[in-house]
């Protein structure tokens, strides 16, 4: 067999498998959710092998939207880790089989403690199944693995059943990108609507020059200051700008004798600015919205930086 086709067979078989376990979500769904919802504890997910690393994925997606959660390695948990399960959490137990030893040695402890048990198994009738509160069914009807032995279909069911859960409680909870941002601080998000313009402008040797120079110290300004534009001053009070696009538009309009112009000929006065202390994604608002990449960042009547797009 050709391998796109292979490829294409894979992800058809995995497809078929997440229609399939749609058809089948019931009340537990909800169920689960509302106890989630309720609960003053965390949410822990557990799960050996395959499973565990889907879980550690599900519980990382879960603790990044609002729902305190971590992952804990069943085997780590029977040697002490159960330690740092408080009663009030809930206990959500991943197997495809639902008979995996290593996470069922856990559930006398889990009834003892007075956890709630959400079990996500591909066997209804497994061990795991019955006996805890509630069931997630991420059943399949077969793996892509020719042998069915790799989990393949069914990780990608548990995956998108974690995905599931993940979506519903942000949208209960009324989760939104501030939220987000808060728990990303580090990702572009996190940048664009946490930081200020403050955080993120360039303050150091920037570009400025007199309005009476001549259009080949304009070039140089541009070229070495490396922000793509230049400040221009006069009388030494920095109000305007000159950007590679004015530039260009200038050698468009002059041609030649664009070297016979000075830099207030072309500089752009009364630029759009911002302040220090403006958020971030405002002011990459006021970029989208006039169509620039540039703005100038002013502290009373002073230029104190540039940020760029």
């Amino acid at each position: 067999m050709n391998v796109i086709e292979l490829a294409r067979q894979v992800i058809d078989i995995e497809i078929s498998g997440l229609v399939h376990m749609s058809s089948r979500m019931d009340e537990n769904f909800s169920t689960a959710i509302e106890k989630i919802l309720s609960t003053s504890g965390r949410t822990i997910i557990c799960g050996m092998g395959k499973s565990g690393i889907i879980g550690k994925k599900i519980a990382a997606s879960l603790a990044s939207t609002g729902t305190p959660s971590f992952f804990m390695h069943p085997g780590e948990a029977f040697h002490g880790d159960l330690g740092m399960v408080r009663p009030e959490d809930v206990f959500i137990a991943i197997s495809n089989s639902g008979e995996t030893d290593e996470v069922l040695k856990l559930f006398p402890f889990l009834r003892d403690n007075g956890n709630y048990i959400i079990a996500m198994t591909g066997n209804v009738r497994s061990t795991l199944a019955q006996n805890s509160h509630c069931h997630l069914d991420v059943t399949v009807p077969k793996e892509a693995c020719p042998f069915q032995l790799a989990p393949t279909a069914s990780t990608t069911a548990t995956l998108a059943m974690g995905d599931a859960l993940t979506v519903a409680l942000m949208e209960v909870r009324g989760f939104q990108p501030e939220n987000f941002a808060r728990f990303h601080p580090g990702g572009s998000l996190g940048r664009k609507l946490l930081s200020k313009v403050k955080d993120v402008m360039v303050t150091e040797d920037l570009p400025i020059i007199a309005s009476d120079q001549p259009m080949l110290n304009v070039i140089d300004s541009i070229s070495s200051g490396k922000l793509g534009l230049v400040l221009v001053s006069y009388n030494g009070q920095v109000n305007s700008i000159i950007t590679d696009g004015d530039l260009r538009r200038a050698m468009e309009c002059y041609g030649k004798e664009v070297f016979e112009l000075r830099a207030s000929d072309v500089a752009t006065s009364e630029p759009v600015s911002v302040h220090p202390n403006t958020s971030c994604e405002s002011a990459f608002n006021i970029m989208n919205e006039n169509s620039i990449t540039s703005l100038i960042v002013i502290d009373g009547r002073e230029v104190v930086g540039i940020m760029k797009a």
